[in-house]
């Protein structure tokens, strides 16, 4: 049996207290050492049914770029938006990719009158909103706008590592490998990592993409 599919029944349920333009909202890059951490917003057109939606994480590559393909040409509204590393070196990852959150939702026109945020709750936002945790592996509108913040990220990624090679970003997407630990042992940190946001040491702390 293949991952679990996100399916509507939230976003069904809040229909059916009157709320129509519901917006899902989830980020992609929390946990690198470089590159923007990434957000997307996602209002869904009711009407277009988007099969083999899924938390991003959970798809391939391949999948992941179809699907993207088909969420932005169906959807009723989406938008991307995002916190470079000077930025998350300011106000921290958490409060950046909030911030992230925050500017993808206020760029759908019109606004939505309903967000479900993946994890947290966010602060600001002029409509009412649902934190729900997991929200990526159980909403198919946060579903969704995880999978356009990961391809966007990914592919912000790559044009990261044609700019400068030495770290292999295209590989990795700026995740703390041992590929990536390794070039940053012998080249130091560039203009695209993170000061404020490293393991331990270089070589102890492993994490894979997300």
């Amino acid at each position: 049996m293949g991952p679990r599919r996100a399916t509507r029944a939230l976003e069904n349920s809040l229909r059916r207290w009157g709320f129509c333009r519901i917006a899902g909202v989830d980020e992609a890059g929390r946990g690198s050492l470089a590159g923007p951490v990434f957000a997307a917003a996602v209002v869904l057109d009711p009407r277009r049914h988007v099969p083999g939606l899924r938390d991003s994480k959970l798809l391939t590559a391949a999948a992941r770029q179809r699907l993207y393909e088909v969420i932005v040409s169906t959807s009723a509204a989406w938008a991307v938006a995002w916190a470079d590393p000077g930025e998350i070196d300011r106000i921290n990852i958490h409060q950046a990719s909030l911030t992230a959150m925050r500017r993808a939702i206020t760029q759908i026109v019109p606004l939505p009158d309903f967000v479900l945020a993946d994890g947290f709750a966010i602060a600001g936002l002029m409509m009412a909103q649902r934190a729900v945790v997991g929200g990526d592996r159980v909403s198919s509108t946060i579903a969704a706008a995880s999978i356009l913040a990961k391809v966007t990220r990914d592919r912000a990624m790559v044009a990261l590592h044609e700019a400068d090679p030495r770290y292999g970003f295209d590989r990795h997407k700026g995740y703390a490998t041992a590929e990536h630990l390794a070039a940053v042992a012998r080249h130091g940190y560039s203009d695209a990592h993170r000061r404020s946001f490293r393991p331990p040491t270089l070589f102890d702390t492993m994490s894979e993409p997300s």
